[in-house]
């Protein structure tokens, strides 16, 4: 799977999820900067990658998972292994 394709899927789910217009979101959205990124969407986000990526996160990661970049990192380093 290409990083254009995992990107693409990424942003779909996390714009989906927080209500945000895809254009509203990049690389620099995180917790801080988006309203709608609660801590319950944020159980909800990590819930639905591992399901459409096949991946799963541990505890100690998905706390550390704060922004966009950071999980489409989390998430590429994980389909690629």
């Amino acid at each position: 799977m290409t990083t254009p394709a995992i990107e693409g899927r990424f942003f779909r789910i996390l714009s989906s999820l927080l209500q945000v217009p895809l254009e509203q979101l990049g690389h620099d959205t995180s917790r801080k900067s988006c309203q709608a990124w609660d801590s319950l969407k944020h159980m909800h986000l990590v819930l639905a990658l591992e399901e459409e990526f096949g991946i799963e996160f541990d505890d100690a990661e998905i706390a550390d998972l704060n922004s966009a970049a950071a999980l489409l990192d989390a998430v590429s380093r994980k389909v690629s292994a």
